[in-house]
C-alpha cells in the first residue's frame, strides 16, 4: 500500500496541465500515479519523470477505474484534470453529440472520482483539487456546453467539500478555474476558434490575452493548495497569478 502522504493521483497526466501538475509533484517528492486514455503519452510522461511517475492507461470516466486506483494507492492528494476538447462551433451548428461532449468526459469524470473519495473515503487530511474552467464565469459560446460541463464541476466540487464536513472526514475540496490559455492543446484550439470568430489572427488575439496562463503556474497553484490547511474553496488562475473567490 502507498504512503498517502507522498502519493498523487492525476487524471487527464499525459499532456497540458496533467503533466506539468505531474511533473510538478514528482519534482517536490510525491509519487505521482497518472490516467491517461493514450499510453503513448503516458510513457513519454514516464520516460520524463522517472520512477516517480506510475501510469495507468485507462478511462477515467469509468467508475470502476476510479474506485481501483483509489483504493489500491489510497493517495492524499486527487487532481481531477482530465476532460475532451470541446467542439468548437457556434450553438445553431452544434449537434447534440458535440455540445454535450465535455459533460460526457469532464463532469462525468470529476462525478466518478469525487464519490470514489468519499465513499473509500480518502484519508483525513487529503486533498482533492479539481480543475474547471474561468469559462464559468463568463460562458463560452464557440464551445458548446463547454462552459456548462464546468460549471457542474464546480458545484459538484462544493457539494463534496460539505458532505466531508457534514461526515467528518477532514477531506479539503478544492476547485481551480483557469482562463483561456494557448498554452494547452485545448487552450489552442479555442484561442483559434476565438479568433477566427472577431476577425483577427492568432497572434492578435494572443497579444491581448497578455500574460498568458502557462501549465508551469497551474502546477505550481496545485501543488500549493494541496499543502496549504486554510486555502479557499475555490480560486480563479490567470497569467496574473491566483486569486480567491467568493
Amino acid at each position: 500500500m502507498s504512503d498517502p502522504l507522498h502519493t498523487a493521483v492525476v487524471t487527464g497526466a499525459g499532456r497540458g496541465f496533467g503533466r506539468a501538475i505531474s511533473a510538478a509533484l514528482v519534482a517536490a517528492g510525491t509519487r505521482v500515479v497518472g490516467i491517461a486514455r493514450t499510453e503513448r503519452d503516458l510513457r513519454a510522461v514516464r520516460e520524463e519523470l522517472g520512477d516517480g511517475f506510475t501510469p495507468v492507461a485507462a478511462d477515467a470516466t469509468d467508475e470502476s477505474v476510479a474506485q481501483r486506483v483509489v483504493g489500491d494507492h489510497r493517495p492524499g492528494l486527487l487532481v481531477l484534470n482530465a476532460g475532451a476538447t470541446p467542439h468548437m462551433a457556434p450553438l445553431h451548428e452544434q449537434t447534440w453529440e458535440t455540445f454535450s461532449r465535455n459533460w460526457h468526459t469532464d463532469t462525468r469524470h470529476a462525478f466518478a472520482w469525487t464519490k470514489s473519495a468519499l465513499r473509500q473515503p480518502l484519508a483525513p487530511g487529503s486533498a482533492v483539487v479539481t480543475l474547471s474552467s474561468g469559462a464559468v464565469l463568463a460562458g463560452s459560446p464557440l464551445s458548446g456546453g463547454y462552459a456548462g460541463a464546468k460549471a457542474a464541476i464546480r458545484y459538484l466540487t462544493g457539494y463534496a467539500a460539505e458532505e466531508s464536513r457534514r461526515c467528518g472526514l477532514d477531506i479539503r475540496f478544492v476547485t481551480l478555474l483557469p482562463q483561456l490559455t494557448p498554452a494547452t492543446a485545448l487552450g489552442s484550439a479555442g484561442v483559434a476558434g476565438y479568433a477566427a470568430r472577431q476577425g483577427v489572427d492568432r497572434d492578435t488575439f494572443v497579444a491581448g490575452m497578455q500574460p498568458v496562463l502557462t501549465p508551469e503556474q497551474v502546477a505550481k497553484a496545485v501543488t500549493d493548495l494541496a499543502e496549504d490547511p486554510d486555502s479557499a474553496p475555490e480560486y480563479q488562475i490567470s497569467g496574473a497569478g491566483l486569486r480567491p473567490l467568493g
